[in-house]
């Protein structure tokens, strides 16, 4: 087995601005990992609050033994090999397990999804995220989503000009829309007012209302709010989800903060049998750690896996979407396409 490494720059289309910080671009790393002459592809996207970066996730691709990794591969034992490396690390992490998961399909012959056991007539519609910009940006936002076929709008909210967002978002679309609070509200009497308001507003969903540190005032909003509460920040792995129950509706699963596919399945099995809800998300991507959420999203009860349209250079073929849910091909492992062998070097 060997496997090849490139670092990438993903550029987005409009700085991307939440409660605490902006940025105009993402480092990624891009992976492909060839086993007895089968290619498998991965992706680290590592958002700068994460911690991650090409250096640090150079330095622990070369802590790898890839000839751990044997076929028919054990995901269990290979995140728990991957986690005795080093505890923290999961942008990269999930670049090796994507990688591993589309060899694993294309060895079996079958797409990832159907391995998974996710039907495509469940795909759910997929948001297009706005961050919070001006109001001539947002609506030029706004109008790109629509041009593009999105049928619901994800919104970053939690700063003192929410309602001025959302009423200039109200301008120029009235679809759905799913909030991002990004643990900017502070003030539980306040927060609860907002979401009775973004209620009447459509809002479908909130994500991480309060500080993830905040189990009260979470709690509390959950048990009064008119429409589901998410934990984002409150949630990354697996280990997680046992402080969750009875704290949010639901949770958004994103692959670069659990490691992957595989602990993903699981984080979204666990919250079934809680009787909590799913939003599968993503970071900045390309198509590549896109297509490896796809494959989980009909699964989830929402999706947010919107990488590929918010950036300029994404280097892979964009996933085909109709009526703002992605159609999911017959192609075995990810089911990627347009795939540029130049941009990989060992």
């Amino acid at each position: 087995m060997q496997a090849f490494y490139q670092p990438y720059y993903l550029e987005l289309k409009h700085p991307f601005s939440i409660a605490r910080f902006s940025r105009t671009g993402t480092p990624i790393m891009l992976l492909k990992i060839s086993h007895n002459g089968v290619d498998g592809y991965g992706e680290a996207s590592m958002v700068p609050y994460m911690g991650e970066s090409v250096e640090t996730a150079e330095a622990f691709l070369k802590k790898v033994d890839w000839n751990r990794f044997v076929y028919p591969f054990n995901f269990q034992e290979v995140i728990a090999y991957l986690d005795g490396i080093d505890g923290g690390h999961p942008a990269i992490k999930a670049a090796i397990d994507i990688a591993l998961n589309d060899i694993n399909g294309k060895l079996v012959g079958k797409p990832c999804y159907e391995i998974y056991g996710a039907a495509p007539a469940k795909m759910p519609l997929t948001s297009y995220t706005i961050g919070i910009d001006s109001p001539e940006v947002i609506r030029e936002k706004a109008a790109d989503a629509v041009q593009l076929g999105f049928k619901v709008l994800k919104i970053k909210l939690g700063r003192d000009n929410d309602k001025e967002l959302i009423n200039t978002i109200r301008e120029v679309s009235d679809l759905p829309l799913y909030i991002d609070a990004n643990q900017g509200w502070t003030d539980k009497a306040k927060a609860i007012d907002i979401i009775y308001w973004l209620h009447d507003q459509g809002a479908l969903l909130i994500e991480q209302p309060m500080d993830k540190s905040n189990i009260e005032g979470n709690a509390w909003l959950t048990g009064r709010s008119p429409i589901p509460l998410l934990a984002d920040e409150a949630v990354q792995r697996l280990a997680d989800m046992d402080s969750l129950k009875g704290v949010y509706h639901g949770i958004n699963v994103k692959l670069m903060k659990c490691c992957g596919m595989y602990e993903a399945h699981q984080m979204i099995l666990k919250a079934k049998s809680f009787g909590m809800k799913v939003l599968i998300g993503c970071m900045s991507e390309t198509s590549c750690a896109t297509q490896a959420g796809i494959a989980l999203a009909p699964l989830c009860d929402w999706a947010d896996l919107d990488g590929p349209w918010l950036t300029k250079n994404n280097p892979f073929a964009a996933p085909e979407m109709a009526e703002g849910r992605y159609v999911l091909n017959q192609l075995p492992g990810l089911g990627l396409t347009g795939i540029s062998e130049g941009l990989f070097t060992s």
